[in-house]
């Protein structure tokens, strides 16, 4: 949904209004499973990317925490290590991103995951790949460094002993979520246009070939939209998102509790 609806120049069959309008059209037009196309490629990269991402947060936020500020709660440490952790996380995700939105495009060429992964090879070459990781990372740098630090701050609130809660992790992991994504829509939306290089929308601005670049997109989505073409999606983003980041910490805040709950009761 988020990606049909930062289209920025759509097919007139593809314009929605609304978060359940483009659901309910695209259901009754596409079918049932067409707003899950392409969830296959983004499941198969997310187990490695979320597994580095975890480790390499946990590893530099104790290191950082306890050079800033002895062992405290340091909101820079975890800024920065969040911040660190996308390098990795964005590495693996990037491509399984590009083909997904591409699958998910209204009148999408692709038939299969191997297929799109196949002609986007042929056609652009491997770097179309990772066109929009440097503006991935531009979004994602800062989407984490406000996540992880909303997190963390969220906890100080509402669970300042850090144990083991799961409605505090959930709350916390969705308000985190919710904040991140309504900051960084405007670079989720030149990361839209960079990956799925919208025809229509590339051609009305007199733009031939590929468009690449964050400041580069960021004209053209000017261009094409105004201030407002920036916050194309924001609802379907923060929708997305809140679910999204919610589960993520609680399961993992579940795991590292268990594994270390297991692990003491080892020594003991």
């Amino acid at each position: 949904l988020q990606t049909r609806m930062q289209s920025l120049q759509p097919d007139p069959k593809a314009q929605y209004r609304s978060v359940y309008e483009a659901l309910k059209k695209i259901v009754l037009t596409e079918g049932f499973w067409r707003p899950l196309r392409g969830i296959n490629v983004t499941m198969l990269g997310a187990g490695p990317a979320h597994a580095m991402y975890f480790a390499c947060y946990e590893k530099m936020k104790k290191s950082l925490s306890d050079t800033i500020q002895h062992g405290g709660n340091s909101h820079l440490a975890n800024g920065v290590a969040g911040s660190v952790a996308t390098l990795l996380h964005d590495a693996v995700m990037n491509p399984a991103e590009v083909v997904k939105q591409r699958m998910q495009m209204f009148n999408s060429p692709y038939k299969s995951v191997l297929a799109c992964i196949r002609t986007v090879q042929r056609m652009e070459g491997f770097g179309a790949f990772y066109r929009s990781y440097t503006t991935q990372l531009t979004m994602n740098v800062p989407f984490q460094a406000i996540h992880f630090i909303t997190y963390e701050f969220m906890q100080e609130q509402i669970n300042p002993r850090r144990e083991y809660n799961p409605r505090s992790h959930i709350v916390s992991g969705a308000i985190a979520g919710a904040v991140a994504a309504a900051a960084t829509t405007p670079l989720d939306v030149c990361k839209t246009l960079l990956n799925t290089q919208e025809n229509v929308a590339l051609s009305s601005v007199n733009i031939s070939g590929r468009l690449s670049g964050m400041v580069n997109a960021f004209k053209t989505v000017y261009q094409l939209g105004g201030i407002a073409g920036y916050f194309r999606g924001v609802q379907a983003r923060v929708i997305y998102q809140m679910p999204s980041t919610a589960i993520a910490w609680s399961v993992y805040e579940f795991f590292k509790y268990f594994l270390t709950k297991h692990k003491l009761e080892k020594r003991t």
